[in-house]
């Protein structure tokens, strides 16, 4: 499995390559990709996931039945309900997501 972090920056900088409104950066202590002005998807380096705020349900219904991925909660007090955590084991669905996190 490649390293977490990098195949997160590939994903990233192929998006911000592809699409003119993606811009990458840092928020919540993390590096993330922006679509818009809006914060669409994440690297959490403290489990090595990619997270997607993935709006519409049957998106997140469909990351969520992935083994090990969860509604995403940096702070362990209040899970960010549109946000889904995927393991790096899952790193093969993560550009698939990525693009279904920016259309929504």
């Amino acid at each position: 499995m490649p390293d977490p972090q990098a195949r997160y920056e590939e994903i990233a900088d192929d998006l911000a390559s592809r699409h003119d409104d993606v811009e990458l950066g840092k928020m919540m202590g993390m590096p993330c990709v922006k679509y818009a002005g809006k914060l669409k998807a994440g690297y959490w380096p403290a489990t090595g996931a990619m997270t997607f705020k993935l709006v519409d349900p049957a998106d997140r219904d469909e990351a969520l039945a992935l083994p090990g991925a969860e509604i995403f909660d940096p702070s362990g007090r209040r899970p960010m309900r549109q946000w889904v955590a995927v393991p790096a084991e899952h790193a093969k669905e993560w550009p698939r997501l990525a693009e279904r996190a920016l259309a929504s």
